[in-house]
């Protein structure tokens, strides 16, 4: 019984984890902005609720707003249920974009289990590069420093999903993008694939959904799938993303659940 508890907080411990990258590798990027796409809001609060082995597994709130010219976009993470006794999570992203949404700098302060890290990104235009700094703040040591070659504009994992609902992919196509997440920069396939209706806490909504090919050796090197849904609608909200990973760590499902 003992050994068996274990190892379930073992994995617990792990999925968690890997739930805690996850969810801020989820929103996805875009290159080149349509002249028909839709003007979104100067500010805007959506709160989903992610689920994960069926069980409610933390609290996402990402929030966007208007910031020196340009925009901020406010990512945060917080477990909750069984995931946060055996593994609390308290994660916060912040992303500053430029007037043309590329990105400008990132901040990540994770507080996951015991561990507490810090990482910066910063992204100049001009030099064309993307400088990565990761501290670990309770040891108050440089986890990892590099700078890294990227396009005078590449969008970041968080403010990027505010930007590709500027856009108007049609069904049945396809674009490159250009991502980075300051360590590795790529240019990754957005595919729109079809119409569907979904479900959410939030309401009953027309949507579209589109796989973005970030995983298996693209940007990450996990093997996995990556599906998000925008509203078919002028406001474009991101309703549900889901990610599909290997059988040990299952499927992370993200639903709108209230719009602020």
């Amino acid at each position: 019984m003992r050994l068996a508890s274990g190892f379930c907080d073992t994995q617990i411990r792990m999925r968690a984890s890997c739930l805690a990258v996850t969810l801020l590798l989820l929103l996805l990027p875009s290159q080149s902005r349509q002249e028909n796409g839709p003007a979104l809001a100067g500010s805007e609060s959506l709160q989903y609720s992610a689920e994960w082995r069926l069980i409610r597994a933390a609290t996402v709130q990402l929030q966007v707003k208007d910031s020196g010219g340009g925009r901020e976009a406010r990512l945060q993470l917080r477990s909750t249920g069984l995931v946060s006794t055996f593994f609390p999570l308290d994660d916060l992203y912040v992303s500053q974009l430029g007037k043309d949404l590329c990105a400008v700098g990132t901040m990540l302060t994770a507080k996951e289990g015991s561990r507490s890290r810090e990482t910066k990104v910063t992204y100049n235009a001009q030099r064309r590069k993307a400088s990565y700094l990761e501290r670990d703040l309770k040891k108050n040591s440089v986890v990892l420093a590099r700078e890294i070659d990227t396009p005078a504009c590449v969008h970041d994992v968080v403010g990027s999903l505010y930007f590709m609902r500027t856009l108007n992919l049609p069904v049945g196509r396809s674009m490159d993008v250009a991502v980075s997440d300051g360590k590795k920069s790529v240019m990754a396939r957005v595919e729109a694939q079809k119409r569907e209706t979904v479900i959410t806490p939030a309401g009953k909504f027309n949507a579209v959904r589109y796989e973005a090919f970030l995983f298996n050796n693209v940007l990450f090197g996990r093997s996995g799938v990556l599906y998000f849904w925008l509203s078919d609608d002028d406001r474009r909200l991101p309703v549900q993303i889901q990610v599909r990973l290997q059988f040990y760590i299952g499927t992370i499902t993200l639903q709108l659940e209230k719009i602020g």
